[in-house]
């Protein structure tokens, strides 16, 4: 089986902004880039630690 190359590349991206928009897809991949960071901190059973964050910095913006 052979790589995907940059032509192939090319077509993908050529689909994605016919069916997002050009001011859909950064959102889209926002979107797919914290998924995948949390199923990779998920795996890692890093969860608590995510957690903690999110409520420091909670804190640190009412302050």
């Amino acid at each position: 089986m052979r790589s995907i190359g940059f032509p192939e590349l090319l077509v993908i991206l050529g689909v994605a902004v016919l069916l997002f928009g050009g001011k859909k897809i950064p959102e889209v991949a926002k979107g797919l880039g914290e998924g995948i960071r949390n199923f990779k901190s998920a795996l890692k059973g890093d969860e608590d630690k995510g957690d903690v964050k999110k409520e420091e910095d909670k804190v640190e913006t009412k302050k």
